[in-house]
C-alpha cells in the first residue's frame, strides 16, 4: 500500500509468478525492519561518543548502513527516473506522492532531498497498520463478545449484501473504538521518535533545557492506571462517547496514536482510515476461529519490541456471498 501511495505501483518488478511480492520487494521489506529495529536501539556509542573514533563497538553502524544501501538500491532509481520524465515532459500530471513532491512549487526540494523524504514517509508508515490488526484482531478473537459486537456493528451499517466501504467509516464507531483500543494497549513503539527541544521549555511542571532529547513513554501514556480503569484489559467501550464520532486521535495525550500540534502526524486520515478499512473488511468477510485445541491466543509480546512475541494464526471462513469476494 505504501509503495502504491509514493511510487504508484505495489512492486519494483513484476512481482512473483503468482501475483505476489518477488525477492526484489521481500529484500527491500526486510531492509526496512532492520532500520526499524535499530531505530531506537540501545548503542553505547550514544552515550560514550568518543569510541565512535575507535571502533563501530555495538555493530550498528554497519547494519544500519548496509539496510539502508539496501532499501535505497530499489527506490533510488524509480526517482531518478521519475524526475527525468518531469524534465523531459514526458509526464505532466501528479499520479503520487512522489510526482507531488518532485513537483512542488514553493518549495524545490533536490534529488537527495526527496530520496531522504522517501525513505522516512515509507519508514513512518511501514509497520504500524499491520501492528495494530494483528493485535486488535488478537485481543478480538480472545473476547468473542466483543468480537460478536464489531460483527452487528458491521451488519447493522453496510449489511451483508455489499462490501464496506470508505465512506461507511464514520458510522463504524465501534470498529474505530477497536482500532483506537489496540493503539492504546499494543503501540506499535514504546517511544515516539526522539525530539529536540529548540528553546527552554516547561511541560507539566518540568524544566526542559534546550537542546534535550525528549522520547514520549507510549506505553507510559496507555496504560497510565490514573487515567485508565483497568489500563491492562483490552476494552473498546471505554472510547465510546454516545453517538459522537470516534476520532482516533488524542490531542489531550492520554495515548499516543498520531501525537498532537505542529509535530503530529501529518498522515492522521490516511493512517486511520487504511487501519480502519482493513480491519471492518477481515471482520465483515469472514468469521474467525482459533485453531483446535488452542481456546487463546498468546498475546504476549516480544522482549525486544512490542509486537507479538508469536504471530496470529486463526482459520478464516467467508460469511457473505461468493460474488462478493475477488475472483483469483
Amino acid at each position: 500500500m505504501v509503495r502504491k501511495l509514493i511510487f504508484g505501483g505495489r512492486y519494483f518488478g513484476k512481482g512473483s509468478q503468482d501475483g505476489g511480492p518477488g525477492e526484489e520487494e521481500i529484500e527491500h521489506a526486510d531492509s526496512l525492519w532492520t532500520i526499524l529495529v535499530y531505530l531506537n536501539a540501545f548503542c553505547v556509542t550514544d552515550y560514550f561518543p568518543w569510541l565512535r573514533w575507535i571502533t563501530d563497538f555495538d555493530g550498528h553502524k554497519k547494519i544500519i548502513r548496509n539496510a539502508i544501501v539496501t532499501a535505497r538500491k530499489y527506490q533510488d532509481p524509480l526517482i531518478d527516473d521519475r524526475i527525468q520524465q518531469w524534465k523531459d515532459g514526458v509526464r505532466t500530471e501528479q499520479d503520487d506522492l512522489l510526482d507531488v513532491l518532485i513537483t512542488l512549487e514553493n518549495t524545490l526540494l533536490t534529488a537527495d532531498e526527496i530520496k531522504a523524504q522517501i525513505l522516512d514517509l515509507i519508514l513512518a508508515g511501514f509497520d504500524n497498520v499491520s501492528n495494530n490488526i494483528e493485535w486488535a484482531m488478537a485481543e478480538m478473537i480472545n473476547e468473542p463478545s466483543i468480537f460478536n459486537k464489531a460483527v452487528r456493528d458491521l451488519d447493522f451499517v453496510v449489511g451483508k449484501n455489499r462490501l464496506v466501504y470508505e465512506s461507511d467509516l464514520q458510522k463504524l464507531n465501534y470498529i474505530k473504538c477497536c482500532v483506537k483500543e489496540a493503539f492504546r494497549l499494543h503501540p506499535v513503539a514504546p517511544f515516539n521518535v526522539p525530539h529536540v527541544t529548540t528553546v527552554d521549555s516547561t511541560v507539566a511542571g518540568y524544566f526542559i533545557p534546550k537542546g534535550s532529547q525528549v522520547l514520549v513513554s507510549r506505553l507510559g501514556l496507555g496504560r497510565n492506571p490514573d487515567v485508565w480503569d483497568d489500563p491492562l484489559t483490552f476494552n473498546p467501550d471505554r472510547h465510546m462517547n454516545g453517538d459522537k464520532e470516534v476520532m482516533l486521535t488524542d490531542h489531550n495525550l492520554h495515548m499516543f496514536s498520531f501525537g498532537t500540534g505542529q509535530r503530529g502526524c501529518p498522515a492522521v486520515l490516511l493512517g486511520s482510515t487504511m487501519t480502519t478499512m482493513l480491519l471492518a473488511r477481515l471482520i465483515q468477510g469472514f468469521t474467525w476461529e482459533l485453531p483446535l485445541n488452542e481456546p487463546h491466543d498468546d498475546i504476549k509480546e516480544n522482549f525486544h519490541d512490542l509486537a507479538k512475541a508469536k504471530p496470529l494464526l486463526a482459520l478464516a471462513k467467508p460469511r457473505l456471498a461468493n460474488h462478493l469476494y475477488p475472483s483469483s
